[in-house]
Parts: structure tokens; sequence; C-alpha cells
């Protein structure tokens, strides 16, 4: 199976969720929050992304996982 572009955005968006909640961890700074405001309207978007790109992989690993299993 080939990425495409959908795939490559819920990536890029997954991993900005990511290192944004490991800055909350580390240094309990939200850049997100900085970026667009607290629970701004930009910011509440930014976080529904996220949170949608990161069940968009879960689906998407499901299908890389039945593609490999069928080509072995």
């Amino acid at each position: 199976m080939r990425i495409d572009t959908l795939d490559w955005f819920a990536i890029v968006l997954t991993v900005i969720g990511a290192l944004n909640w490991g800055l909350i961890g580390l240094f309990n700074f939200d850049l997100v929050a900085f970026l667009f405001g607290p629970m701004s309207t930009v910011s509440r978007i930014v976080y529904t992304l996220v949170g949608i790109a990161g069940l968009y992989l879960i689906y998407t690993s499901s299908k890389f996982s039945t593609a490999s299993l069928e080509r072995d």
C-alpha cells in the first residue's frame, strides 16, 4: 500500500499533537494555546483535527497490517 496525501496529513497532525503533549508534560507549555489563544476557535479546530487524525491513523494502521498479512 502507498501512503497518500491524506495519510501524510494525518501523520503530520498526529506528530504535532504528540509534540504538543510532550511540551505540556515536560514544561507545562501548551504550544497550540500559545500560538492561537487558550481554547480559541482556532485552537479547538487544531485539537479536533489532531484527534480525528489519530482516529484515522488507527484505521489506516489496520489497513496496512491487513495488507501486510495478505502479502505474506
